[in-house]
């Protein structure tokens, strides 16, 4: 079980904001998974998910999407992604 907090954020501001919960274990192979129903949830695009961002994710426990990682124009600066320990 594990649990992910994810903000969009715009000029140092929280716009909106959910608490992903994964019922199985959590895995890397899934994360595009977890970022699709998070981003449903949210009701904003999906971005695209590089290795970069699993590296980061991995590394930092975090992960931030900027406009340039989404194929449509977003009215937000960031989504950022944070495992919740």
């Amino acid at each position: 079980m594990f649990r992910i907090w994810a903000k969009v954020m715009r000029e140092g501001h929280i716009l909106r904001q959910t608490t992903y919960l994964g019922k199985e274990r959590f895995t890397y192979a899934g994360f595009f998974g977890y970022l699709t129903e998070i981003c449903d949830e949210l009701d904003i695009p999906t971005p695209v998910l590089l290795k970069a961002h699993l590296f980061q994710y991995a590394k930092f426990n975090h992960v931030i999407f900027r406009p340039a990682d989404f194929m449509e124009e977003v009215p937000f600066d960031r989504l950022v992604l944070e495992n919740i320990l």
